[in-house]
């Protein structure tokens, strides 16, 4: 039987994660998944493809505060709710953020030595998701790469890690959903799977970076690229892009939990 072992979010995208028991399934991806950003001084996302220091970044969430740590600091503030609103720039898409404020940008700048902003996805603003790949048009994201949801298969993993010199964890690939199979990429083939009472269309393989080559602990990039290089023997499978996980999107809201059983059948 297929289940859920892993529930993740990560607040501040590219920033460390937060390991869930139970997450709140919304239309743009977990609550607080990806929903603040750190941006240049032109609004361009900062993520760890330029900044891999950024796995070094902790966040907590409070009840109506955010901490960020780094090594033996750490800062606390309020999230801005409303304020100054900002265009920013994720890939192709321009969405809306709220300026998070001075001390928070400079907290920030001291670690990664540039100028940049914190903003929190504006709710007024939705951004929407590609269109060839939407199941309906008013289908949202938060600041992710691209899709609400991204879900990895340990057995995937497993394989993946019997062709490397030094075997890797799951958390390089930065997945919201792990779940566990006996067959290797058998993620490929689903159409739509169900977890609890969500149903979640299966639209899109996820294309791979330099950011899998990141120790999320670290921060430290590997020399070899790995597992960039090994896994581009096998795994690309798209107009020669690099292949890992699965992209999602959610049919309904709801919650899901550790230890789900997750229900595969392609007549969803």
């Amino acid at each position: 039987m297929i289940k859920v072992t892993e529930i993740n979010i990560y607040p501040i995208k590219s920033c460390r994660v937060i390991n869930l028991e139970k997450g709140e399934v919304t239309k743009k991806g977990f609550l607080h998944d990806r929903e603040y950003l750190i941006v240049d001084k032109n609004g361009k996302f900062i993520t760890q493809r330029q900044q891999p220091i950024l796995a070094k970044v902790g966040v907590k969430l409070g009840q109506n505060s955010l901490t960020l740590t780094f090594e033996n600091d750490s800062f606390t503030f309020t999230p801005r709710l409303t304020g100054t609103e900002v265009e920013v720039q994720v890939w192709g898409d321009r969405p809306v953020g709220i300026d998070q404020g001075d001390k928070v940008a400079h907290w920030l700048e001291e670690i990664l030595g540039k100028n940049c902003r914190l903003v929190k996805q504006s709710p007024q603003h939705p951004r929407i998701v590609d269109q060839k790949y939407a199941q309906n048009p008013t289908d949202e994201v938060s600041f992710a790469d691209g899709y609400p949801y991204l879900l990895t298969n340990t057995a995937s993993l497993e394989y993946l890690n019997a062709k490397l010199a030094q075997p890797i964890a799951m958390n390089r690939f930065r997945p919201n959903l792990v779940v566990n199979t006996a067959q290797p990429f058998r993620e490929d083939s689903w159409k739509a799977i169900k977890i609890g009472d969500i149903t979640f269309d299966v639209v899109k393989p996820c294309s791979r970076c330099v950011v899998i080559t990141t120790d999320q602990l670290t921060g430290e990039r590997d020399n070899f690229q790995e597992p960039l290089r090994t896994l581009s023997t096998f795994r690309e499978i798209c107009q020669g892009q690099i292949m890992f996980g699965m992209n999602l999107i959610p049919r309904e809201c709801g919650e899901i939990k550790r230890g789900d059983s997750v229900v595969t059948s392609l007549g969803l």
